[in-house]
């Protein structure tokens, strides 16, 4: 249904060459059709938008990525410009924001929703870009938007609605995000979360 109302959006003023609904299909929808530019889901299944961009990376692939998420978060922001994406984007962006910004990495400059921007430049140019976290790699990508959204005080069903998934989804993420963390409750999450300033 998101992809839908992207393309949308886009209407005539982007040819969209194709569309993917994991990682797989959309690494062989890279390298296949050659893409000036790919917007990339962040929480992509299969692995997450970063294991594209590596992996498109690593066979050569000249495309450019422009990232798009629910996320504002320092971890998700910093992985996928870290491993290539030559911008990111929230999903509360407009269709003509949308277009422009897909114009402008085609282009070869670098894109950012304005909250971002300036957050990204402090975090590289001070080195305070988030440090690898072992104990967050265990999650995947959608894990840790749930942890996150959880830690903030969200209810399942809040959750649920957000992310566009079940709360039976949210409650088999919050289980293992509780199993892999080895926290018990959600306060102990929500601590966890602070202490790391992920919220």
């Amino acid at each position: 249904m998101f992809r839908s109302g992207v393309r949308a959006e886009l209407g005539d003023a982007v040819d969209v060459v194709a569309e993917a609904d994991d990682v797989a299909t959309a690494l062989a929808a890279v390298l296949r059709e050659v893409p000036d530019v790919v917007l990339l889901d962040v929480h992509l299944p299969g692995g997450g938008g970063v294991e594209v961009l590596t992996q498109a990376a690593a066979q050569g692939s000249p495309s450019r990525f422009l990232a798009l998420s629910v996320s504002d978060a320092a971890q998700d922001v910093i992985g996928v410009i870290r491993a290539g994406a030559r911008g990111y984007v929230t999903k509360t962006i407009t269709g003509p924001e949308l277009v422009q910004a897909i114009e402008r990495v085609a282009d070869g400059d670098a894109v950012f929703s304005p909250r971002l921007a300036g957050f990204v430049l402090d975090a590289f140019a001070t080195g305070e870009a988030p440090s690898v976290d072992p104990e967050l790699d265990r999650l995947s990508a959608r894990e840790r938007e749930v942890m996150r959204l959880i830690a903030r005080g969200y209810a399942y069903k809040e959750v649920a609605k957000e992310l566009f998934i079940s709360v039976k989804t949210v409650e088999t993420h919050v289980s293992a995000v509780l199993r892999k963390l080895q926290l018990s409750s959600r306060h102990e999450l929500t601590k966890w979360a602070a202490d790391r300033r992920l919220l």
